[in-house]
């Protein structure tokens, strides 16, 4: 039986850019055969065991040829798998996904195009740049600013884009800049054209160089501007001192090392990333089964025998009824047995589950629901506290000594994260981490942490 082959595209960078069904796709397939992206994070929606295949290409580098992903992507789908070839921007605007679309239809192979949003009019966006504007410009070109070196001829016409198209916009051409720009002037084009190069657009690392046709070489070169980057030609570039917005962010510039366990860091890493920040994830600890279920089994067991439990994180919840679900039991088991959690999101948690929270100290520290609980009184109650294996004492010890009986048993440990490290010692190596987060003692107590 014959799988099916998916050209999907990434968009621009921002991996809020990419499509649902873009997504969608990813989370279904069995390969991904995947592009030098400007973000990997998309990838980390696939299913457990999907195999992921770089082909990158830049510059003169190639890990794989063309011919060769062609193949690729069929011999996969000949063996009965669902492939995704993810591409960065959109696979049909210089993506070479025609050609690997029309591969596919001579083997007859089944496939299927999702586009992507495209850094043509993404990156000018980003940049503060309307690629069309009314009283500036209602035509616009896309145009490769590199052109196949085996062609005898270049397909562009130099003299019909120069003075009949509005907007210019050149794709992969920084390195051919010198020769774009002179070709436009010798074929018409003002020199005083406003001119925009910009890198890594859709980025925190995006960079922008404003000039003219007169002066944007020398610009370029002496900001030392490399690829990837895209090439605005046109009137529309002198909108960007007013329009310009995603440079203008709070922590746009910003590099944040966020040290949280991944699963947990989603929302922080999301939260600075809205804010322009440059967000790299370097988990010094990550969430582990305990070595021994043994403690909280028996807990469970005797369930009905307590009258409070205690939550003070997500990674409790989640690892505890878990366990319950493992066990065959679910929420009847703490019917009623009142419950108290320490924070906001250690709530949410709880109540997505259907559970009522009793207890929430309004200051998010563990001393204080011991305050709280007096008002229900202590002495002669029993309490279950499923928490980390490693964590501190003055709850079970205050309560244990206000008359309570207590059982504390480890839901979850926290170990060393052992991911490969060598990327983010070289940036703290060259001062290009600004800021560091740490949002638990645990993860800040990591041996991992002797790096930083």
């Amino acid at each position: 039986m014959s799988g099916k082959v998916y050209l999907v595209g990434a968009g621009p960078g921002d991996e809020g850019l990419m499509t649902l069904r873009g997504l969608q796709c990813l989370k279904e397939a069995d390969v991904i055969v995947y592009d030098r992206l400007a973000s990997e994070r998309p990838l980390d929606v696939t299913r457990k065991g999907a195999e992921k295949i770089y082909a990158g290409k830049f510059a003169s580098h190639h890990t794989l040829k063309q011919e060769e992903i062609n193949v690729l992507l069929a011999q996969k789908a000949q063996e009965g798998k669902v492939v995704v070839r993810l591409k960065g921007g959109d696979p049909f605007i210089f993506g070479r996904g025609g050609e690997e679309a029309e591969y596919l239809a001579d083997q007859g192979i089944d496939f299927e195009v999702v586009p992507g949003v495209s850094s043509a009019y993404a990156v000018p966006a980003y940049a503060g740049i309307p690629v069309t504007q009314r009283g500036h410009t209602s035509t616009v070109a896309f145009i490769t600013g590199h052109e196949d070196d085996t062609k005898d001829d270049s397909d562009i016409d130099w003299a019909h884009i120069s003075t009949g198209v509005g907007t210019l916009v050149f794709l992969m051409g920084v390195r051919n800049l010198e020769l774009i720009v002179k070709n436009l002037i010798e074929y018409g084009r003002p020199p005083e054209t406003p001119v925009a190069v910009i890198r890594w657009g859709t980025t925190p690392q995006q960079q922008t160089i404003v000039g003219t046709l007169a002066d944007i070489v020398d610009k370029v070169r002496e900001a030392a501007l490399t690829p990837p980057a895209i090439t605005v030609v046109g009137e529309v570039v002198r909108l960007r001192e007013k329009l310009n917005w995603f440079e203008k962010k709070p922590l746009f510039g910003k590099t944040i090392l966020v040290t949280r366990a991944r699963p947990q860091a989603s929302q922080l890493v999301e939260k600075l990333s809205q804010r322009g920040a440059q967000v790299i994830e370097f988990p010094t600890i990550k969430i582990v089964p305990p070595s021994s279920f043994g403690e909280m089994d028996q807990a469970i067991q005797d369930m009905a025998r307590y009258d409070w439990v205690i939550f003070s994180s997500v990674n409790g919840v989640e690892s505890f009824f878990q366990r319950l679900r493992e066990l065959g039991r679910d929420v009847r088991e703490l019917k009623g047995i009142k419950i108290a959690v320490v924070g906001p999101k250690t709530r949410e948690k709880i109540e997505d589950m259907g559970i009522k929270v009793d207890l929430m100290p309004q200051e998010y520290r563990a001393e204080q629901i011991l305050s709280e609980l007096e008002k229900y009184g202590i002495e002669g109650k029993r309490f279950l506290i499923p928490r980390a294996k490693m964590a501190r004492d003055l709850v079970p010890v205050e309560l244990a000594g206000r008359g309570a009986e207590v059982d504390v048993v480890t839901a979850y440990e926290t170990v060393m994260d052992d991911t490969p490290a060598q990327e983010v010692v070289e940036l703290l190596q060259e001062g290009k981490v600004d800021i560091v987060t740490f949002t638990s003692s645990s993860g800040k107590g990591s041996t991992r942490t002797g790096i930083l």
